[in-house]
């Protein structure tokens, strides 16, 4: 998605952060209810912002900041949607392992994602670097062309 002029190139930390605590809460929720359709808010919000650019977990908490969105730290929006989808892959592989029975599977996605959502509230952005070195390896693979 390219930015337009109404539509800034960040996204204010606290925003981000909401998201992600959802998804852990979903996920630990998920664990302890065995209630999988709780993985369907993270789910359905992050399909509707990559989808529609309509993140409603994210429009939702919106309305309880307090400054200007400028005054917050900024998320670069790129690296945000390549997490975003992640997440959503990692999700819907849990949601169907679940229906389907398969456990296992169901717990390797959910571990990821809740582990990767865990690690970038404490300050490291698994998804990032992941972007960071691709991007690195398409800029090499250029390069020698």
């Amino acid at each position: 998605m390219t930015a337009t002029p109404s539509t800034p190139t960040f996204i204010p930390r606290p925003l981000v952060r909401v998201n992600q605590w959802t998804i852990v809460f979903s996920v630990v929720l998920t664990w302890i209810t065995g209630q999988y359709w709780l993985l369907l808010i993270p789910l359905l919000s992050g399909l509707g912002g990559l989808l529609f650019d309509f993140h409603p977990i994210m429009r939702f908490a919106k309305r309880f900041l307090r400054k200007p969105m400028n005054a917050y730290i900024p998320e670069d929006r790129d690296d945000q949607r390549f997490n975003q989808k992640i997440a959503v892959l990692c999700l819907t592989g849990a949601f169907v392992s679940y229906a389907a029975g398969w456990t296992a599977g169901a717990y390797a996605f959910t571990i990821m994602v809740a582990t990767a959502a865990f690690i970038a509230i404490l300050g490291f952005c698994v998804g990032c670097f992941i972007r960071f070195q691709w991007n690195q390896f398409q800029y090499r693979r250029r390069k020698q062309a």
